[in-house]
């Protein structure tokens, strides 16, 4: 429905602006506001906050906690590479040659004595039969000396041969038999030269790499052609401080955690370095862990062992900071004043985090409002239990 509405000239249009109207409201109420704190002010005789409460009133309050310090387990934690803990090198024994064939490929589990590689062996088997053919000769002869002595020997008696024609005959016969010897043994070094053109597998284990090729030829300044990890042991070889090397001991545990893998393997120190590099005052710790598919050497990992136990401060993590610089906490000094402190961390557990260094346990940590204070700012802290 339409309605139509008109206006005479006497009439007066009132517009009313609603933002303008909000306003006026608002500032009614703060108006009100203001009335009834002068009236409380004026009731209650007029007395207004000093500057030094009012300036009470602003500091905030932070629960903090002195930790003291509690008996847990050291654990020191490390990182180094992978390797194979006794790594083989295997590479040519005897003259080499051209290689024929090549029976194993990196992975793959040998056991000792194996062959890995052939090398063409041509040359050495004809030099075999010539020397076969060289003790055969030298037998027919000493089985004639043995004759012509036994014979001359039965003469003797008779006068038919002098005493000096049997000594000479004794001593061809002795010659003789030193030939065979001779012929066996140059027979034997050149079987003993053949054998070692198969490149075998010193010990059982598992090959880590091959670094031949079918057609290469080969000789003893070739290097190694293998590389064995002897039964498949593998090692992580990390750095320690000079500090943290003092409480490690030859088989302690270890959990040992490749880089990028969410597994942990158990491991045993099986090696603690005898000395420190006087360059970066490390020395090295060798942690035997088992072999595993996931475990190759190269890699980085990460060890943390246990090295007994040590009295150190535990904070709940929610005290516990970390930005750029590193991980920190917030402690309250005697003038109620806010100071970063910086810890280093050790283990991080259900039951709190285990301060290394940085804190003795006596000083008041700021429990959870860290990343709301700063610096130099002053607080008004509240002491709870530590548990």
């Amino acid at each position: 429905m339409n309605r139509e509405t008109s206006f005479s000239s006497s009439d007066t249009l009132v517009v009313v602006d609603r933002s303008t109207r909000r306003r006026n409201i608002i500032i009614a109420a703060v108006v009100g506001i203001v009335a009834l704190v002068a009236a409380f002010l004026l009731f209650s005789g007029g007395e207004t906050p000093a500057d030094g409460d009012a300036a009470a009133v602003q500091v905030p309050s932070v629960t903090v906690v002195v930790p003291g310090r509690t008996d847990v387990a050291r654990v020191v934690t490390a990182s180094g590479p992978l390797a194979a803990r006794h790594d083989q090198p295997v590479g040519v024994a005897g003259e080499g040659g051209m290689v024929r064939a090549v029976l194993v490929e990196a992975g793959t589990w040998v056991r000792q004595g194996q062959i890995l590689a052939t090398v063409d062996r041509s040359v050495q088997s004809q030099n075999i039969a010539q020397l076969a053919a060289q003790v055969q000769v030298a037998r027919a002869d000493a089985a004639l000396a043995q004759n012509e002595y036994e014979r001359s020997e039965s003469l003797v008696s008779r006068g038919f041969v002098s005493k000096a024609d049997l000594d000479r005959k004794k001593a061809a016969r002795d010659a003789a038999f030193a030939r065979i010897r001779v012929a066996e043994a140059n027979l034997n070094a050149m079987r003993a030269q053949l054998g070692r053109l198969d490149i075998r597998a010193p010990k059982s284990g598992l090959i880590l790499s091959r670094n031949v090729e079918v057609g290469q030829v080969v000789s003893q300044g070739s290097g190694a052609l293998f590389h064995l990890a002897e039964n498949g042991q593998m090692e992580m070889k990390a750095q320690l401080s000079q500090q943290d090397l003092a409480f490690i001991r030859e088989g302690m545990p270890a959990q040992v955690t490749p880089i990028g893998s969410g597994r942990s393997f158990t491991g045993q120190v099986w090696q603690v370095a005898p000395m420190i590099d006087p360059t970066n005052r490390q020395g090295e710790v060798r942690v035997a862990i088992p072999y595993d598919p996931s475990i190759r050497p190269g890699g980085f990992a990460e060890a943390k062992i246990q090295s007994g136990t040590t009295s150190a401060p535990q904070l709940p993590q929610s005290a516990v900071l970390s930005d750029d610089n590193g991980n920190y906490v917030y402690v309250i000094n005697n003038k109620n004043e806010v100071e970063r402190r910086a810890i280093k961390i050790g283990t991080v557990e259900d039951q709190g985090v285990t301060i290394a260094e940085g804190i003795s346990g006596n000083e008041r940590v700021v429990l959870s409002a860290g990343p709301f204070l700063n610096p130099g700012q002053k607080v008004n802290p509240q002491v709870q239990a530590s548990r």
